[in-house]
Parts: structure tokens; sequence; C-alpha cells
């Protein structure tokens, strides 16, 4: 299963890229929504290979999920690869300068299952595509409104 989503947001893709980067701010965002997250690094940014061990509740269950790292070209594109429960995932963010001052942002999330209880999993994904689409979308706007409103005052 795949989930795409594109936002144009108004500021440089320096400042977008930066904002993208900011893993401490990041995980700062998922211990709020009540995800407990422990790099596999030191330092500001992983190196290719590192990255992230996470646990979280869904439908009833504890998960765990390991992402990383995959792909980092500043600033255009970040690759990331995730395991859990027999599902992998895939993200790629892909950033396009449209002026100096706009970027559009592409995200791909794809989801495969590797067992019988993850094939299960992405087929009630599948069952509420449009549902997920829209929250994924309404996220992205919302991500690019709070980049666009740093980029506001730090200028």
């Amino acid at each position: 299963m795949q989930v795409t989503a594109t936002e144009d947001v108004a500021a440089s893709i320096e400042h977008v890229f930066a904002e993208l980067t900011a893993f401490d701010a990041l995980e700062r965002q998922a211990l709020r929504r009540g995800i407990d997250v422990r790099r596999r690094f030191r330092g500001a940014v992983p190196e290719i290979g590192e990255g992230w061990d996470a646990g979280f509740r869904f439908r009833g269950k504890d998960r765990t999920v390991k992402v990383t790292l995959s792909r980092y070209e500043a600033p255009q594109f970040l690759r990331f690869s995730g395991s859990t429960g027999g599902l992998e995932t895939d993200t790629q963010i892909e950033l396009v300068p449209l002026s100096p001052r706009r970027t559009r942002v592409n995200v791909v999330f794809k989801m495969t299952p590797q067992t019988l209880s993850a094939r299960l999993l992405v087929q009630s994904f599948k069952l509420a595509r449009s549902r997920i689409n829209k929250k994924f979308k309404k996220r992205m706007s919302s991500f690019a409104r709070e980049i666009e409103s740093k980029q506001a005052t730090s200028a």
C-alpha cells in the first residue's frame, strides 16, 4: 500500500530541509504523542544505516519499530526504511525548489507486508484508504504551515 502527499511551502528549500531534519524537535513531538523514541546514533544527525527504535500502542497491542535513515542528500532528499512485526515501510521525502522562497514537498510512504498478519493489517488500511489519505494530507498541510510560521518569525 502506498500513501502520497504533495504540499507547497512558502519557505526556502534550505529552511524546509532544516525543519525536516530537526530530529530533536521531531522526537519531542513523538514523545508528546505517546511514542517511546530511542536513538541508535550519537550527534544531531544519524549516519546512513543509523536511526531510531520506537515503541507505541496500536490496536490494543504494544508495537516496536526500527526506523533507519537510508538516504540523505541535503537539501533535496531523505529516505527512511522501517520494520515492525512483518511489515516493511519505506518513506521518501523529496524537496523541489519552486522559487527562492517556495518549496514543494513530495512524500511517498509505502508499506509492504512480509507475514500473513501484516497482510491482514495492510488490507484493513486499504479499506480505509480514503480516510488515511485525508488525514495524511491534513497533517502534511499542518506541518507545512508550521514551517512557514517559523520561516516568518526567523526572517
